[in-house]
């Protein structure tokens, strides 16, 4: 997806000639995202004088540990643009932040890193109205206890009570268990008619919605941003509706829409919602390194200027937190599994901001 971008434009940003490296923040052993990796990674970064900017990263766990490590890094601190992570705390406070947040990412005082996608706040708050919408009474909330999957369950929990509804329990979900069917048995227990799975569906989570559509088979399923890999849920996904916080791609206009028809023509394949965010990252990157004296702290202060008129995303700018000012959130509900599994758009969601603010 880099690639594509730096490809296109020739290698080069304004008057400077530019690399770019894909790297991995996940190991054999983990099957994930790994904290060694990460912080091996982030170090690496800041002491290669060749990198001026990374964009990333997906996870937003990986995200805590690279963003103060950038912050320190000589002659920065180094920009870090994410397309992907949502959970609130990396860049404001708020009722599912724990303390000393935002500001312990960021050590000299200085922000360094700016994302393209909305938070979890509006994510929860998004997740929360459409079940109410959908006519839900009760849900019960689970969480694969990490930074994003505790964080989004609880925006999305905050968001429920107040909307007036019911949240028939709160717990995490273990991602070694071998089975679900006793937490499943409470589910139903409960009465509740809604089950939120708040994580990332490499946490166990085919065999959390496996468990869930057999033990509680009423109820209906709804997930966030990390179960958007459609053919990594298995059989029991589809149905199931998952939120993406960004616009969909069919649904973009100019750049955005050429992008995507370019795009999915070179993987032959239709293009990941994420594909764009990272493809915006890319070129706001660019734009920054381009009109810059190529220093690591004059790119980081372009980052922290961001402000994009018909871009990929559309027209938006970045607020002094490096959050966008550009917030929808996509409700995709699942259709076919395996390889075949993909996402159809239900629904794009702009919650209100004393929703938003209340999660």
């Amino acid at each position: 997806m880099g690639r594509s971008i730096t490809k296109k434009a020739s290698f080069k940003a304004g008057k400077y000639k530019i690399g770019y490296q894909s790297c991995d923040d996940s190991t054999a052993q983990a099957g994930k995202w790994a904290s060694s990796k990460c912080s091996a990674n982030g170090n690496a970064y800041a002491q290669d004088k060749s990198v001026v900017a990374v964009i990333g990263t997906f996870n937003s766990g990986c995200a805590e540990i690279i963003i103060p490590i950038l912050n320190r890094a000589p002659n920065g601190p180094m920009g870090m643009v994410s397309p992907a992570n949502t959970y609130v705390g990396l860049t404001h406070s708020g009722p599912g932040t724990v303390a000393g947040e935002p500001e312990k990412y960021y050590p000299n005082g200085k922000r360094n890193y700016i994302r393209m996608v909305a938070a979890d706040d509006f994510q929860g708050a998004a997740d929360a109205s459409f079940m109410q919408q959908q006519g839900a009474k009760s849900v019960f909330i689970l969480n694969d206890k990490e930074a994003y999957g505790l964080g989004v369950a609880t925006d999305t929990k905050n968001s429920a009570t107040k909307l007036g509804l019911k949240v028939a329990g709160f717990t995490a979900w273990d991602p070694k268990a071998s089975s679900y069917e006793a937490l499943a048995t409470r589910i139903k227990q409960s009465g509740a008619d809604w089950i939120y799975l708040g994580g990332l569906i490499c946490e166990n989570g085919a065999k959390l919605i496996a468990d869930m559509k057999s033990g509680v088979p009423g109820a209906k399923l709804m997930a966030p941003d990390g179960f958007s890999d459609f053919t990594a849920n298995g059989a029991s996904g589809v149905g199931m509706y998952i939120t993406v916080a960004g616009q969909p791609p069919e649904k973009l206009t100019g750049a955005g829409q050429d992008f995507v028809k370019n795009f999915g023509a070179q993987i032959g394949t239709a293009v990941n919602p994420y594909s764009t965010y990272a493809a915006q990252s890319m070129q706001v990157v660019l734009d920054a390194i381009a009109n810059s004296d190529g220093s690591r702290a004059k790119i980081t202060d372009n980052l922290l200027h961001t402000k994009v008129t018909d871009g990929i995303l559309g027209t938006f700018s970045i607020n002094s937190n490096g959050d966008t000012t550009r917030n929808p959130v996509t409700v995709y509900q699942q259709v076919g599994s395996g390889k075949s599994g993909t996402g159809k758009t239900f629904k794009v969601e702009v919650p209100p901001a004393s929703l938003v603010k209340a999660a």
